[in-house]
């Protein structure tokens, strides 16, 4: 069963944004959280575009957040959301696909601008994280991890 989270208000109409996002780990075990200007945490990645894959929004998304070229491993799932953006002044349906990476590495800068980047903790990420799918992610490749 996919998990859901927030709630579904009547009444509004929902446009549908399918993202993918992927954790990265560095050597201290520490997992990449992007900060939007506004402030909020997220894993990096984001809106699938066009006819791209969840694979390729993926590794587009690395790029122009974090300036990284990533290897995925495993699928961790996907988890729903529904959220209002007062930024956009838009409520989405928000299916999230969320996959574990093997590698990644440094290839320039980010391409996008206005977003800062750091390191945490699991225990850390998932208290900063805005999204309940987001922390949810975390939460699932923690048990992933322990049980390998």
């Amino acid at each position: 069963m996919i998990p859901v989270f927030g709630v579904k208000e009547t009444e509004k109409n929902y446009q549908a944004r399918y993202a993918a996002y992927a954790i990265l780990i560095n050597d201290e075990e520490k997992i990449a959280l992007v900060q939007a200007p506004n402030g909020a945490y997220f894993l990096p990645g984001g809106e699938i575009e066009g006819n791209e894959t969840k694979e390729e929004a993926i590794a587009r998304e690395m790029l122009e957040e974090l300036g990284v070229e990533v290897v995925l491993s495993a699928y961790l799932g996907q988890a729903d959301e529904y959220f209002y953006s007062r930024h956009r002044d838009t409520f989405f349906y928000n299916p999230g696909y969320f996959y574990a990476t093997k590698s990644w590495k440094k290839i320039s800068e980010p391409l996008e601008e206005g977003n800062k980047s750091s390191w945490e903790s699991p225990e850390k990420a998932v208290e900063l994280l805005k999204r309940g799918s987001h922390k949810w992610a975390v939460e699932e490749w923690a048990k992933k991890k322990l049980s390998e």
